[in-house]
């Protein structure tokens, strides 16, 4: 899903001194993105050979790009964002909006008959600022996220999505609780330690 739009030289002087934008250059990874979820994924080892996987908010393409590479292409993945993304190997992309009826409905029809073993959200909305709009905003896409799980996941599947602190949040981490037989809410080094964003993982999924 898009990402904050930011302007300014103050944030450019912090992404090139940002380690991990260093790192991602360096390494070939398309944004430092990739390692929240590598570092999610080494302690909670939902990633496995054959499985099929849903990608929310994939541009520009590291969490697809990182599962691909992981299981070494021996892995199903469809990824959808109202961006574009460049090809990768074993990864369906569908553009569009995922708030559109019509757009879940193409993520629908391309799983077919599958289930998913794993459905993962890095999705935020644009960005303004102002609290009291953005984090309506984020809540709203986490909890489209966990409807989607919902009706993708196989049983034992596992679930990851981005959620910001804030109003809606323990609410939402209730809500999921409902539908895994684990919970976690995790902040992996590679996010910024000033930013809300945490991670919550289902695993074990109960239908």
């Amino acid at each position: 899903m898009s990402k904050p739009r930011r302007s300014g030289g103050s944030w450019r002087q912090r992404q090139e001194k940002d380690p991990y934008v260093q790192m991602a250059r360096r390494d070939g990874w398309r944004s430092r993105a990739i390692y929240k979820l590598e570092q999610i994924a080494d302690k909670e080892r939902f990633l496995r050979p054959d499985m099929v996987c849903v990608d929310l908010g994939a541009a520009p393409g590291s969490w697809s790009q990182y599962v691909t590479n992981r299981l070494q292409g021996k892995v199903r993945l469809v990824a959808l964002d109202l961006l574009p993304m460049d090809i990768l190997p074993s990864v369906e992309f569908i553009q569009g909006d995922f708030t559109e009826e019509s757009v879940l409905e193409q993520v629908l029809q391309t799983l077919g008959d599958s289930r998913a073993d794993l459905v993962m959200s890095d999705m935020a909305p644009n960005i303004t600022g102002t609290k009291v709009v953005d984090q309506p905003r984020s809540m709203y896409l986490a909890e489209l996220a966990l409807e989607f799980a919902e009706k993708t996941l196989k049983s034992k599947g596992s679930f990851v999505c981005k959620v910001f602190q804030g109003t809606g949040a323990d609410e939402f981490i209730i809500a999921a609780r409902q539908h895994f037989e684990k919970v976690k809410v995790v902040k992996p080094k590679a996010s910024r330690a000033g930013s809300r964003e945490v991670y919550l993982v289902g695993r074990n999924f109960q239908g």
